[in-house]
């Protein structure tokens, strides 16, 4: 960094390199601002400006008695064109998520999870064919992977459907809410995505414990039978620390290729 950037800048740099470089490990303590001060020549609120920017950034995190530490970070792939496919499920009672997290050597868990009726306005109507201001159910959770939120996610679904397959119960599904679906006849045979990015609100950063700064993917995916919209799906993605990973057409060149790296 130039050194016409404020102090505090060139601290944060200094800090941020070496947490890049694994000269300070995730879980290490960074070294404290009475060193900070000392081994820069600066004042304290220099220090903690400095500071501030990684917390912002979500590259540490500040604990009373603890210090500041360096956050575990992930990188989780999502692999959109198959990973709710049936086939590819760890077992009988994994859902999606879970099936693919296992695959990526993580361990999954949902937390906060809340089901609730819910009117649908012009767009879910619009999405899910039904009429404005008809019940939907709504089932939604914080996704979490080796004790990290990934994501927030939520889906609607028509009154009857829910009904049918049993979602009207204020906690998981065993297998998860396709499978569900698909032992009452309904079969998801198709669906549509939508990806945007934005800044997250103040309880999105909250429960994703996101740093400033730092903005969010939405996941819209409305699926389908051969006869109607079955749900849609809202996940709402931490930027930095999801791939949303799409594999179309004729893939053996690249399959040969990760054989070979294997």
């Amino acid at each position: 960094m130039a050194q016409s950037a404020p102090l505090y800048q060139r601290i944060a740099a200094e800090l941020r390199e070496q947490i890049r470089t694994g000269k300070i490990k995730a879980g290490e303590r960074l070294p404290t601002e009475q060193d900070l001060m000392a081994s820069h020549d600066v004042s304290r609120n220099t220090v903690r400006l400095a500071l501030g920017m990684l917390q912002n950034e979500g590259m540490v995190t500040s604990t009373p008695g603890r210090g500041t530490i360096v956050r575990e970070r992930i990188m989780a792939d999502y692999h959109a064109t198959w990973a709710e496919s049936r086939d590819r499920r760890a077992s009988d009672q994994a859902d999606a998520f879970q099936s693919e997290m296992a695959e990526q050597g993580r361990h999954a868990e949902y937390r906060d999870f809340a089901m609730s009726l819910e009117v649908a306005g012009p767009d879910f109507s619009n999405r899910l064919q039904v009429t404005e201001g008809d019940a939907l159910v709504s089932r939604g959770f914080v996704r979490y992977a080796d004790n990290q939120p990934l994501s927030i996610q939520a889906s609607y679904y028509p009154m009857d459907i829910a009904q049918q397959a049993g979602l009207l119960v204020p906690n998981d599904v065993p297998g998860g809410a396709i499978r569900a679906m698909a032992k009452v006849g309904y079969e998801e045979i198709g669906y549509r995505d939508e990806i945007t990015a934005r800044m997250p609100t103040p309880d999105e950063a909250r429960k994703l414990q996101l740093g400033s700064g730092t903005p969010v993917i939405v996941y819209a995916r409305t699926t389908y039978s051969d006869k109607r919209p079955l749900r849609l799906t809202l996940t709402t993605f931490a930027s930095d620390r999801n791939r949303v990973i799409y594999e179309l057409g004729d893939m053996r060149a690249y399959l040969a290729q990760e054989d070979a790296e294997a």
